[in-house]
């Protein structure tokens, strides 16, 4: 769940993106997932599911590395893009039940909130449902950059 004001809008980076709605300090929690709020899905509750939706959680979730589930944030998180100099960090504590995100540095109010996705998640798991999603229905140009 984003704990900042933040809205969405076209990025530079890929597609929509999430940008600060409000002055965030270095330091602050940006978002946490939120069970019952959040969802984490099986390798087997994504195959069942529809066309259409494995598409949407290809594009809007990640393998998380503490629970091994796929975690899917319902909120703007989804849009947060990755770089290679993010603004936000994303780390795994004893105490979180998953991934927590807060800024590295001062985030100006209009500033796209980006993260490195290599610090939560390995795209290169074998077995990754996401992957062979993504291979079976020709979607390489529509997702993570780091997959094209």
């Amino acid at each position: 769940m984003m704990l900042v004001k933040t809205k969405v809008r076209p990025s530079p980076i890929h597609g929509l993106g999430v940008f600060a709605d409000e002055f965030i300090s270095k330091g602050t929690l940006v978002w946490r997932f939120i069970p019952g709020f959040d969802l984490k899905f099986t390798r087997e509750q994504i195959v069942a599911l529809p066309k259409h939706l494995q598409i949407y959680l290809i594009k809007y979730s990640y393998l998380s590395r503490k629970s091994k589930l796929y975690c899917a944030p319902i909120d703007d998180n989804k849009y947060m893009n990755h770089s290679e100099t993010p603004n936000v960090f994303s780390e795994y504590r004893d105490d979180e039940e998953e991934v927590v995100s807060y800024a590295l540095r001062d985030i100006e109010t209009g500033e796209e909130l980006t993260e490195d996705y290599s610090k939560f998640e390995d795209i290169n798991v074998l077995g990754h449902v996401l992957n062979e999603l993504v291979k079976k229905y020709g979607l390489e140009d529509e997702v993570d950059p780091r997959l094209k």
